[in-house]
């Protein structure tokens, strides 16, 4: 299975950082009209509001091929894509960057958060409702945000989709996004089994170096 997944999946990772819903809420809609607008505010205070989350994740690049593991998140700026066993590799953010391990091949590659698509999630100092743009869902419990920042394109697009939901800081909960680089590499991460407040170290967004040991954390 090594052999199936590592390159098209470092393919599509390498994509989205350069830079659940149905598949049908992520179909890029025109803007909401005005009076929707406060459910950009809704959004916003509702990443604001993550401490720290756990979620199961599905990966799917733009040829279909899917992958599982498991996502943690602790604000500000710290992410972890821990991949399913069969995928020898890691992504993690530390707050300032986000990096790339594979363990197969050996290599570890950066991106400054500000460079990437994600940095809408994690970089504290994005202003989300700067660059974001409400989009038609047709769906009154479904709330999408389109953000880039229109004079640097190479920072890639990022289409966040929330659903409401009670228990969710905000009442809003993360449940998707699309990122789309530069070269037009998509990937979409669907998030479910969401767990929020708890303890996570910060050791947890750290990664044994496999240029200068062979072991996996």
């Amino acid at each position: 299975m090594k052999q199936i997944f590592s390159k098209p999946v470092s393919a599509a990772i390498a994509g989205a950082l350069a830079v659940g819903a149905s598949t049908a809420l992520l179909i890029p809609a025109e803007p909401v009209a005005a009076y929707a607008a406060g459910d950009l505010d809704r959004a916003v205070a509702a990443l604001r509001g993550i401490s720290t989350m756990q979620a199961d994740f599905t990966q799917t690049d733009r040829n279909g091929q899917t992958v599982a593991g498991v996502l943690t998140l602790k604000r500000p700026g710290r992410i972890r894509f821990q991949y399913e066993k069969s995928i020898p590799m890691l992504v993690v953010s530390n707050g300032k960057s986000l990096t790339l391990i594979d363990y197969e091949v050996k290599q570890v590659q950066r991106w400054p958060i500000k460079n990437s698509p994600l940095g809408a999630l994690l970089d504290p100092e994005r202003d989300v409702k700067k660059y974001g743009t409400l989009q038609n869902t047709r769906n009154p419990d479904v709330v999408s945000i389109e953000v880039k920042d229109t004079k640097k394109p190479e920072f890639g697009v990022i289409t966040l989709v929330f659903v409401k939901n009670s228990s969710a800081p905000g009442g809003l909960e993360l449940v998707s996004w699309v990122a789309l680089d530069s070269q037009n590499q998509r990937t979409t991460i669907r998030l479910r089994n969401h767990r929020y407040g708890m303890k996570v170290s910060d050791r947890a967004f750290t990664f044994k170096d496999p240029r200068t040991s062979s072991r996996r954390k």
